[in-house]
């Protein structure tokens, strides 16, 4: 394929080696990598999709016309308040992502806190990990560390520790 048919502004429909159909317009072309940025849903208003398609992926191409610079300036829409949004939807999510890593904490507690995190509810108060709001597990992360709540969560947290330890030394011992 030539370069010349990848310029800027061309509307081609695609089929790509993986079977999808779609048809965009070329904003860059990018020789050295082999990569068409393509803007597609121009018919749908200012809402578009950007794709990143090696070249060596178009099973077959056909041009559907020649236009105009598709990154004029007076031509192009940001939606702010839809970025914003994703914006702080993002930090909201890394925020949320972040209390789930232990700080000053071994390898082995944040394990069994993974642990704990996939049928209870937990969160780290500094080096504790905090089950159900009510049961606490200090340092060393035994079932022994357990204290708090009531018998029957205590006993609960008590299980998962003692089943998760017993997963660690199968898996050191068999590596």
């Amino acid at each position: 394929m030539e370069g010349e048919e990848f310029a800027v502004g061309c509307f081609l429909s695609i089929k790509t080696t993986l079977g999808d159909e779609f048809e965009g317009q070329i904003i860059s072309f990018d020789r050295l990598s082999n990569i068409l940025v393509l803007q597609e849903g121009l018919e749908s208003g200012p809402r578009r999709n950007i794709r990143l398609l090696k070249a060596n992926h178009i099973k077959e191409f056909s041009l559907l016309r020649q236009d105009e610079d598709p990154l004029d300036v007076k031509k192009c829409f940001l939606d702010l308040t839809s970025l914003q949004a994703r914006e702080d939807s993002a930090i909201r999510q890394a925020e949320a992502d972040s209390e789930r890593f232990g700080v000053g904490v071994t390898s082995e507690a944040q394990t069994l806190f993974d642990a704990l995190s996939k049928t209870l509810p937990v969160r780290w108060d500094k080096t504790v990990i905090v089950v159900m709001n009510e049961v606490r597990v200090s340092s060393p992360y035994l079932p022994e560390s357990v204290s708090g709540g009531t018998p029957a969560a205590n006993e609960r947290v008590r299980k998962v520790l003692e089943f998760e330890r017993k997963r660690m030394q199968t898996r050191g011992s068999s590596q």
